[in-house]
């Protein structure tokens, strides 16, 4: 498995008779951005409170870069950021004043480089030019970036962002997406839940995909892609002829509804030496194809629901 952040095995969390995540093995790499993903319900943040102290295992084993929690919490987590269920500030404070504030009930933050963290916090999540604006005033994309300007008042090697562009607008999403990809860039390993399908594509290189409380697929991103099966659409008025040849191949073609002549493509097919085939064998080629399932596709088949998209 190499180097994780972040390993979970066999854990299981239940409310009552409820089982919210049922016996999953999490493998983070460190230096991931892992797209923890599956519709609302799914279990997506009782796992997280769970990694990170806020709530007590049932069962199962979790380590955190490298350490086991919850026994090594005292270790682990001055290492660890979290952005979980959307940041609560004081609206009547300005940003930094907020963080000085969060920052002052840290035990082990040093109060003498406080002024200098805060104002780098801020500046690298873009909102130094908001910093006399109560945070009332804030949008709701300021907003999220300044919980994640709380997460950074201390050099982390580990930010776990529980929906951070949840209800937020295209311009607060494309701002929280940057930032994901800057943080990403510097090292830091990142667990970003989402049920956002677009984002998850967009900004992460492993995926975890839950449903029903368990982990259904686990991979990178392109692991997930190619397992989609490939299909092989061809244009031509030439059928009968098309079909022979694509046969002759072993391709079994089967005639679509919009005339095309469509076959799965075994892994390993050379498309271009079956065109070569059509022609010599007189077959006029108006156009050839290989389509594969989306990801939203493949997301859909493991977790039977869909996924909301952001426009």
């Amino acid at each position: 498995m190499g180097d994780l952040a972040v390993r979970t095995r066999g854990l299981t969390k239940t409310y009552g008779h409820q089982v919210a995540v049922d016996g999953i093995d999490l493998a983070v790499p460190t230096g991931a951005v892992y797209g923890f993903l599956g519709p609302n319900g799914s279990g997506k943040t009782s796992t997280i409170r769970v990694l990170l102290g806020l709530a007590a295992p049932t069962s199962g084993e979790v380590e955190l870069l490298g350490r086991p929690m919850p026994s090594g919490w005292r270790e682990v987590l001055p290492r660890v950021g979290a952005l979980v269920e959307g940041p609560a500030f004081y609206p009547w404070m300005s940003g930094p004043a907020n963080l000085a504030r969060l920052d002052a009930a840290d035990r082990d933050a040093d109060d003498r480089t406080r002024r200098t963290r805060i104002a780098e916090a801020v500046e690298r999540v873009g909102l130094t030019n908001a910093g006399a604006k109560r945070v009332r005033a804030y949008s709701l994309g300021m907003k999220q970036r300044l919980g994640i300007a709380a997460a950074l008042l201390r050099p982390r090697d580990l930010l776990v962002l529980d929906e951070p562009t949840n209800g937020l607008d295209p311009q607060g999403t494309r701002e929280v997406r940057h930032l994901v990809r800057s943080l990403a860039a510097d090292g830091t390993t990142l667990v970003v839940s989402s049920h956002l399908l677009a984002e998850i594509e967009q900004v992460c290189s492993h995926v975890g995909v839950m449903s029903g409380g368990r982990l259904v697929a686990q991979g990178t991103l392109a692991e997930l892609g190619s397992g989609s099966d490939a299909t092989l659409v061809l244009r031509t008025p030439d059928h009968a002829e098309g079909s022979r040849v694509l046969a002759a191949a072993g391709l079994a073609t089967v005639e679509a509804d919009d005339g095309t002549l469509r076959a799965p493509l075994p892994d390993g097919t050379r498309v271009d030496g079956l065109v070569v085939s059509l022609v010599a064998a007189g077959v006029r080629v108006h156009g050839v194809e290989v389509r594969r399932e989306s990801l939203e596709d493949r997301f859909v088949a493991l977790t039977g629901e869909g996924f909301e998209v952001v426009a």
